[in-house]
């Protein structure tokens, strides 16, 4: 007993660790592979800009508690899910809007905007969206501003003055980001395994596909009249803040229902999308060359 509650701790200990890891790692990626002029310049379609905010912080929070009342979770369930919700701006954005045949450069400045936008939106948000429990918002933006923003401001900075560095480095980050995601992971998985198996065929995967889908749908329909932009806001959209969902979990909540929902979230959700933007992908090509 005393040997899987050692080994429970351990693999929880290298779980939150290697999130860590992966969330710095992803930031600085992103910086070392980017410039302000390829963030920026995909943004200036302003009604563009409002309604992919509207859709991420207003609508997709907003279809999270209108779910949360049609299928009530546990405390630590709706928790996760309520974090997803408000957490915008996936790293993977861009390789999903390539499967997608999507807008690459939109998707570039939509997933940064997200991003930025998540570290100010969550910590005061997130208190209003769950007003019986205790969540301390300065200790929520402490550690995205930590794990996310200066990251990625040192990291643009770099690229821009040091551009042979940040080239250097980058290889070694994506490297960092894909091993610690897989280590996180693998370790969360063992520790949840139980609760995660126990979820199979509960309404927390009817809910999750039912998020993702109908999250879709908003960024799909709110993405204009392009279909690039409405291929990279659908799936933008739905694809939720992985890296900024884990951080708030790991360093701010001890209850494990919250890190269940947020992995259940991811794995349905990423292959839901997957199977989207391939479909979609698809379809775009078969357009492309009819016409």
């Amino acid at each position: 007993m005393v040997e899987t509650v050692s080994l429970t701790v351990f693999l929880e200990t290298i779980g939150v660790l290697a999130t860590v890891v992966f969330v710095l790692s992803s930031m600085l990626a992103m910086g070392f592979s980017l410039t302000l002029r390829e963030i920026v310049e995909p943004l200036r379609n302003l009604r563009l800009v409002i309604l992919s905010l509207v859709a991420n912080f207003v609508l997709v929070p907003l279809l999270a508690l209108v779910l949360l009342l049609v299928f009530p979770l546990s405390e630590g369930l709706s928790i996760g899910l309520f974090i997803l919700g408000a957490a915008a701006g996936a790293p993977f954005l861009p390789k999903l809007a390539q499967a997608a045949k999507g807008d690459i450069a939109f998707a570039v400045g939509l997933m940064v905007l997200l991003m930025v936008a998540t570290i100010a939106y969550v910590p005061i948000v997130l208190p209003l969206l769950l007003p019986g429990v205790a969540i301390d918002p300065w200790a929520i933006a402490r550690s995205l501003i930590l794990l996310m923003l200066i990251p990625l401001a040192i990291a643009l900075f770099v690229r821009a003055r040091y551009g042979e560095v940040a080239a250097g480095l980058l290889p070694l980050m994506n490297q960092a980001a894909n091993l610690s995601l897989l280590a996180l992971g693998v370790a969360f998985f063992v520790v949840y395994f139980t609760d995660l198996v126990g979820a199979i065929g509960t309404s927390a995967i009817l809910v999750t596909i039912i998020f993702v889908t109908i999250s879709f749908a908003i960024g799909y329909v709110l993405g204009g009249p392009g279909g690039g932009t409405k291929r990279v806001l659908g799936v933008g959209t739905a694809q939720r803040n992985l890296s900024a969902a884990l951080a708030i979990a790991a360093l701010n909540f001890t209850d494990p229902d919250v890190m269940i929902m947020i992995l259940v979230v991811a794995m349905v959700g990423l292959t839901l999308l997957m199977f989207i933007g391939e479909e979609m992908g698809k379809r775009a090509e078969t357009a492309s060359t009819s016409s």
